[in-house]
């Protein structure tokens, strides 16, 4: 029998789940967990790649002692976030997307080539934190500077596992610096933009085996954690999507990149799939609610914290996707500013936030049906958002959709599904 083990690591954990198919099914086993989450650092938030790739390490110790003929191993996380090299020697620190570094140089960014035309060169989303806005910011300030290569972080975790660096296209589509007909690295932005051609090389697609570790095959597979959710979804015909774990993602399948005003005024993106494109707007997910939880009541479990939701009758919303929830010193305080009142009861906010929540994914898809001209009739939901119930219920009321929660490990069943199929 043939196991591959999928290394899924989010922005708050990361697990090595190994699988199998049994009939047909891919059946999966959690083998090792282990914590992540960014560090502050000279005024700056950053990851700590040394101890992920220690982590990462571990955990495939630890999947061989209990499934001893792994054949292959692949790793997706996270997009946009990325690891300069200099050769083999990192340049760090490695920030963090949540960090405000951008914030000085999009103005110049959109002064060399406007919103408008990036989006209709790549049809990727504005986000603050974009790649692109990251590579500008370094060059600024000199940190491209010898550098050689820059690899998103699944990329370098595999390099350092088995020495090739490989670019793989459903994560390079996440940076807003892909042509959206080509499909390759757009030249016209890096040219206009004054970075280094040679960082930018031809892409890889998953599936393909980029080298070995300890004779395990080190494969690429959908190594943006969406485009791995999304692949290890068992939709029914054509229907919608929700990737709910930090971030929500949702979308639908689309043929190609869908680029015109509409999608643009609506800040929607066209990322990678696995032949296939993701039509789908990033949505603040269940960030709002692991941080009310930290300010509010840290050692308060999710399932008492979902009966005071319930439990409350509080019927406001404030905007999830505000920039004000991206990395606030108090998402309690963040709460009380945009609502003009505070010393709310703590189902109160939760509520809030779950309402919240549900009204940015009716809105979403009041858009998404407006730009592609279709009606769906079904919202697929997966990751850790699949597993409430009441969160579920306020999306199906607010957006009239059938609900379907699957409260599966999508992401490391997508990751699989590539090396196994």
């Amino acid at each position: 029998m043939k196991y591959a083990l999928a290394i899924d690591i989010g922005a708050s954990s990361g697990r090595h789940i190994v699988g199998w198919t049994e009939n047909g099914e891919i059946k999966t086993k959690e083998v090792y967990r282990f914590p992540n989450g960014v560090k502050e650092e000279n005024g700056h938030l950053v990851w700590d790649t040394e101890a992920l790739l220690g982590y990462v390490k571990a955990g495939i110790a630890e999947a061989r002692r209990v499934y001893p003929d792994i054949d292959s191993l692949s790793i997706d996380t996270w997009g946009v976030d990325y690891v300069l090299l200099k050769g083999e020697e990192e340049v760090l620190p490695v920030y963090a997307y949540r960090d405000s570094r951008t914030e000085i140089v999009i103005p110049e960014v959109h002064k060399r080539m406007p919103f408008e035309e990036l989006y209709s060169h790549t049809g990727c989303q504005f986000q603050t934190f974009n790649t692109l806005y990251q590579l500008y910011d370094d060059k600024c300030r000199g940190r491209l500077e010898g550098v050689t290569d820059f690899l998103m972080i699944p990329e370098y975790l595999m390099y350092k596992l088995c020495g090739k660096k490989a670019k793989e296209f459903t994560n390079a589509t996440t940076m807003g610096m892909i042509d959206a007909d080509t499909l390759e690295f757009d030249q016209e932005i890096i040219d206009r933009l004054d970075l280094p051609k040679h960082l930018f090389p031809k892409l890889h697609q998953p599936g393909e085996v980029s080298g070995e570790y300890e004779g395990i095959q080190v494969m690429l597979c959908a190594t943006h954690d969406t485009g791995s959710a999304v692949e290890g979804i068992p939709m029914e015909g054509e229907n919608l999507y929700v990737s709910s774990g930090t971030w929500s993602l949702l979308g639908v399948k689309t043929p190609g990149p869908i680029t015109d005003d509409a999608s643009r005024e609506a800040n929607y993106s066209n990322e990678g799939g696995v032949g296939y494109n993701r039509y789908q707007k990033n949505i603040m997910g269940m960030w709002l609610v692991n941080e009310l939880r930290r300010a509010l009541c840290p050692e308060e479990d999710f399932g008492s914290i979902v009966q005071k939701a319930i439990a409350s009758d509080f019927d406001r919303t404030v905007n999830a996707d505000a920039a004000e929830f991206l990395a606030p010193k108090s998402m309690k305080a963040a709460f009380d500013t945009a609502l003009g009142c505070g010393n709310m009861g703590v189902g109160d906010y939760f509520r809030c936030a779950y309402l919240s929540l549900a009204e940015s994914y009716r809105k979403a898809i009041e858009e998404l049906e407006h730009n592609t001209g279709k009606h769906y009739e079904k919202l697929y939901i997966v990751g850790g958002g699949a597993k409430n119930a009441f969160l579920n219920a306020l999306t199906e009321k607010a957006t009239g959709k059938q609900v379907v929660a699957l409260p599966i490990e999508a992401t490391a069943i997508g990751n699989l599904k590539i090396q196994l199929m």
